[in-house]
Parts: C-alpha cells; structure tokens; sequence
C-alpha cells in the first residue's frame, strides 16, 4: 500500500503513544534532517521540528513509527545516497501511527523488508608504484538488488558504483588513503572494512641520466633455474622463496599479474657450494617483507652454516649475487649479534649487485659506533671490486625511510661502491657519539644515507640524488672516512642537498678527512 502523498492527522488528547528517542548522530546514514545523518526513522522522528523534512533513503525500515511531539513534518522516502534526488521508494515494515502532529508523507510503501546485504569477501589493502591504478573489488550476496558506493577516506566517488572500482593514475598524496564501500539493497545499508592504498615511490631517481657500464646491469634471467609460485599469490609463499634461494641460480616468480607481498619469518640464505650466481628477479611485482622481525636476505662466505668453499673467504669471487626489481620492506635485523647490521641484506664476499630495487622502512642495530647499514651492509667483494646499485631507492619519502645506527641506507667496512641514477632520502643515522664512541655515549649517529668505511676504498656517485637525510653525529647525507688517508670519493652529476644534523664537514652533507681525494664534476652540493 502506498501511503498517500499528503497525509495530515490530528492526534486525540491523552493518547498513550510518545516518541521517546533522542536525537542521534549515526555514521550508518540512512536518512537526514537538512545535513544531519540518522541511522534509524525513530531518531529521526525524534529529533524533528516543526517544518522539517525528514529524507529517507531507498531503503527498508524495520521500525514502528509514532508521532507524538504536536509538530508538524514531512516524511520524503526513496532519496539515492547522495539525497540530490527520489529514485524509489522506502519500505517500512512496521506500523505508522500519529498521535499530536501533522505529516506530510512521500515515497513511503509498507511492505515486508528483505534480508539485508552480507559482504562475504572484504576489499583488501594494496600497495602499487606511483603513478599506478589500483583496483578494488568487494564480494556480497544477492539478497535483492544491490547497489554499491565506494569511497575514498569516507567521501563518496563519483561514478564508483560497481561491485570493484580502479583509482586514477596514483600520485604520492594518495599513500595513506583508506577505501571502503557501501553495499545496499532495499533493507538496509553495510558499509566494508577499510582497505588501505600504500602509494610506494619509483625505482631510482628520475632525473638520473648516467650510463650504466658492462656489467653493472640487469642479469639476465630468461632462461630461470627456479620459479617461485604457480601462478597465484598464495602459490608464493616464505618457504619457496626461502627454498629457492638455498638452491641458487637464477630466481624469478610467478604470483600472477599482480603486485604481492611475501613475508618471511626467518632470512633467506645463499649457500655458498649451491651456485656460483644467486639472481633473483621480481619483475617489478614482488615486495620482499621481513614483516618487521627478521633480516630478509644473507650471504656469507665466512659463514661456515653456509658451507666454506676456500681457504680465502675474504677474497673469493663467488656466490655472485644480484637482486634486480624487487622491492624491500621491513626488514629488521635488530636481533642479529654475531653478523649485526643489514636490516634487509647482510653481504659478505664473492660480488653484490642491486639494479632497480627499493629498500622501504628497514632497520638494524639502532646503538654502537661501527655497526649499521639499516638496508644494505656488505664486506669484503672480490679483489676490492665495487658494489654496483644503479636506479635504486632508499626511503624517497619521509615515511619509508630506513634508520639505524650508522648508514640509514647503506654501510659497509672496506668496501668500494658505485652508486648510479639512484635516490637517498629521509633515512636516519640514529645512533649517539660516533666513531670512536665519544665517553658516555654508546656511538654512532653518522652517514644519514651513506657510511663508508676502512682504508682503500672508492665511492662513486653517477646521476644520484641524495637529500632529507639526518644524522646526530657526522656525515648527514655521507660518511666517508678511509683510515690510510687513500680513499676517493668521486660525485658526478649528482645532486647532494637539504641534509641535517652532525657536524665535521668537508663539504656540505660530507664527512672526510680533509685530505680525502675529493673528485667533484658537474654536481651540486649544499
């Protein structure tokens, strides 16, 4: 029975009807008084003036409805989500009884109301690239037509009315931002769990332009001696990475066409008689986690667990490891005594490379003058050669950097690198004292993005931007010091800027010795 559009009843004095509700904010907004929301008619009605329009939504009511109050209302039923409009009718399933007042009503059936909507799977969390979509999907059962309106930190889309929605091409302001979904039928209105959008910055820095010599490249994985994964996320799980990894050769995964995230409880570890050349390959999708509780990735050549394989541990030119599109987050090696350091990989001997990686919120030892490397720590490569890191990222904005005592990006002790058309930025040296640790102090607190050192050593800069770093005691985007007074430090166009904390400064952001042979083309450094 439709209601008729003007209904105007004068209530019988001493009528034991009342309407006893109080007004009520609801964040379940099933209908409004001018822009204040209600979750129910019944507080609706009670909080009404005289002149007011009630809006009710396209939904069903389970309520029994009194006026009492003397006041005179309209009720306006059938208003879309956003009350620009009546598309249809509210259904009440109850009586309507009114006792002192007058109203006005519209849009009003009564009717029995269907079982409300059940949202079955939930829209998960996301993390993507800059400048990459993001698509969102719910799944709910079909207990009558549904409708869906998603939303971005509790603001309707526009247009967002399907069962999934995909973003626009994302930009950093969207890191953060929570989307949710309402899904209604004509009883009523559940609104999803948030899921959660990480907006993760690029590989490299954009305005790095060096060329990349033989051999500091992408290695070449087309022919892989292992794959991680059949073909779905779950597929890809801790242990077959782990597994694959103890095996050696080329890794590469197959988790599907999306992003996933693989969580490790433990490290994954290269063993050093496996396979003289360990590289692993994410294609760009796969994000190594140490969930926050365990370095993600080891190798040692004095290790004797991972098996010696000469008598010059120090100096031997295998397992050669790379790691290339892949991204690592979380890592944290706090509980690591005896190979400290290197909150998302630990390096020693044989060769290191890292060629299109990011390294996102790791961290080590947070204490100690020597210790660091809250991404990468690396000792002794074969024959002094360097460590190549070529379009990588450590941190890029404020809330992924990396921290640790020394080296909020990377550390290591007797090690060359070369650094090319990649970004440092807000990672910490959090440490307290230096090195020597001054008295009192524990030490440490130097090399913001970068520690070096030992005695020979060469750090080479192409096309990289470092800046935003910090430190508490020296070096805020480098700590440089080769103890033979013989080491270079050579910056080619390159931008080192905007650093802070500490102090002994050769140059802006840099600690040296003065007589450090300081090599500077094309760069700027303040």
């Amino acid at each position: 029975m439709r209601i008729p559009v003007l209904l105007l009843l004068l209530g019988l004095a001493g009528a034991s009807f009342s309407c006893a509700a109080a007004a009520t904010l609801s964040l379940n907004d099933k209908a409004r008084i001018l822009n204040t929301p209600y979750g129910t008619l019944t507080a609706a009605f009670g909080a009404a003036q005289t002149g007011d329009i009630i809006k009710a939504r396209g939904l069903g009511f389970a309520e029994e409805l009194h006026l009492d109050s003397g006041v005179a209302i309209t009720l306006q039923g059938g208003y879309s989500s956003g009350y620009t409009s009546q598309t249809g009718y509210t259904i009440l399933d109850g009586i309507l009884v009114i006792v002192r007042g007058a109203m006005a009503v519209d849009g009003l059936v009564l009717g029995s109301v269907p079982a409300a909507p059940v949202i079955t799977a939930q829209p998960a969390s996301l993390s993507v690239t800059e400048g990459e979509t993001a698509s969102f999907s719910i799944f709910a059962d079909d207990s009558g037509p549904l409708s869906f309106q998603w939303k971005k930190n509790d603001t309707a889309i526009s247009g967002a009315t399907a069962p999934s929605y995909t973003t626009p091409a994302t930009t950093a302001s969207d890191n953060g931002a929570r989307y949710s979904v309402e899904v209604s039928n004509s009883s009523d209105i559940v609104t999803s769990a948030d899921a959660l959008l990480t907006v993760y910055p690029v590989a490299g820095n954009p305005n790095g332009h060096c060329s990349v010599p033989a051999g500091a490249g992408l290695a070449d994985v087309s022919h892989p001696d292992r794959v991680v994964g059949t073909g779905t996320p779950e597929s890809c799980t801790a242990e077959a990475f782990i597994a694959a990894v103890a095996l050696g050769g080329s890794i590469v995964f197959n988790c599907g066409q999306k992003p996933v995230t693989i969580t490790l409880d433990r490290p994954a570890k290269v063993f050093n008689d496996a396979n003289p050349d360990v590289m692993i390959d994410g294609a760009g999708l796969v994000t190594l986690s140490g969930g926050s509780a365990t370095r993600i990735l080891y190798m040692n050549t004095c290790d004797p667990n991972q098996h010696w394989t000469t008598s010059h541990c120090q100096d031997q030119d295998s397992p050669r490891l790379t790691v290339q599109n892949l991204t690592f987050i979380n890592g944290n090696s706090r509980n690591e005594t005896e190979y400290d350091g290197g909150g998302a990989v630990w390096v020693r001997g044989g060769r290191f490379k890292v060629v299109n990686c990011r390294f996102f919120n790791n961290t080590c030892a947070t204490l100690g003058p020597d210790v660091g490397g809250a991404a990468l720590r690396v000792f002794s490569q074969y024959q002094g050669l360097p460590v190549y890191v070529v379009n990588s990222t450590f941190g890029g904005r404020d809330v992924f950097g990396n921290y640790g005592a020394n080296g909020g990006g990377i550390s290591s002790i007797g090690v060359s690198w070369t650094i090319i058309n990649s970004l440092f930025s807000y990672n910490r040296a959090i440490g307290n004292g230096g090195n020597p640790a001054q008295s009192g102090t524990p030490g440490g607190g130097s090399g913001g993005a970068i520690y070096n050192d030992g005695n020979t050593m060469t750090l080479s800069l192409c096309g990289t931007l470092i800046e935003h770093n910090n430190v508490n005691a020296y070096g805020s985007a480098i700590f440089f010091v080769s103890n033979n007074h013989d080491g270079t430090l050579r910056i080619t166009d390159s931008v080192i800027r905007n650093n802070t904390g500490g102090s002994w400064y050769l140059r802006p952001g840099i600690s040296a010795h003065s007589d450090t042979t300081l090599e500077i083309t094309n760069s700027i450094i303040e």
